[in-house]
């Protein structure tokens, strides 16, 4: 729900990721063509729109969304939110998105490893001093390096740190999850 864009490329992702957002189909979930529908208690949808009117009341800008039309919030991008602000620091589970400008990977990787929360991380670069850098550092479950964070296969680790939970999902790590070990020792004399 962060995504942390370099100066250089800043505001023209902004403008383009703004251009999209508004494309996408809103309304009934039983249209195929609809991407994006209702919450899922009307609780959940009135916690978000206190925090968009939170992030409204701050020197956050909204890009693009940001309205509740019919009980179905509109896929909302949120730029220039500093760490207090719900939308920076606690988990959505909405169509929401905050996006800041950095100045380099150690200032992305601050800004993510700031968060109380650390699933997974993911990292968009040409630089593989960047991506080792990243790698290394960022305090999460798993780095994606060029694609989503939220990439995944079954076989692989999935699962976070620090509030993002503990252990790790996929088949070998389920498997593990559900077996209890036993030591039997037999010494023959």
């Amino acid at each position: 729900q962060r995504i942390y864009a370099h100066e250089e490329v800043y505001e023209a992702f902004v403008g383009k990721f703004a251009e999209a957002a508004k494309q996408l189909k809103v309304g009934d979930p039983f249209d195929p063509e609809t991407y994006i529908s209702a919450m899922i208690t009307k609780r959940e949808t009135e916690r978000i729109a206190e925090w968009v009117e939170e992030t409204k009341n701050s020197e956050a800008e909204i890009a693009a969304g940001g309205n509740l039309t019919n009980g179905v919030f509109e896929p909302t991008i949120i730029t220039n939110a500093h760490h207090e602000l719900n939308v920076s620091c606690s988990e959505a589970f909405a169509p929401i998105v905050v996006v800041n400008k950095i100045s380099s990977v150690e200032e992305a990787v601050a800004e993510v490893n700031h968060s109380k929360f650390g699933l997974q991380a993911g990292i968009y670069t040409e630089n593989i001093t960047h991506a080792l850098y990243a790698a290394k550092h960022l305090h999460v479950g798993g780095v994606i390096i060029n694609d989503v964070p939220t990439y995944r296969v079954d076989h692989m680790p999935y699962g976070g740190v620090k509030e993002s939970g503990t252990g790790r999902e996929g088949l070998k790590y389920a498997v593990e999850e559900m077996t209890e070990l036993k030591l039997i020792v037999w010494n023959q004399n």
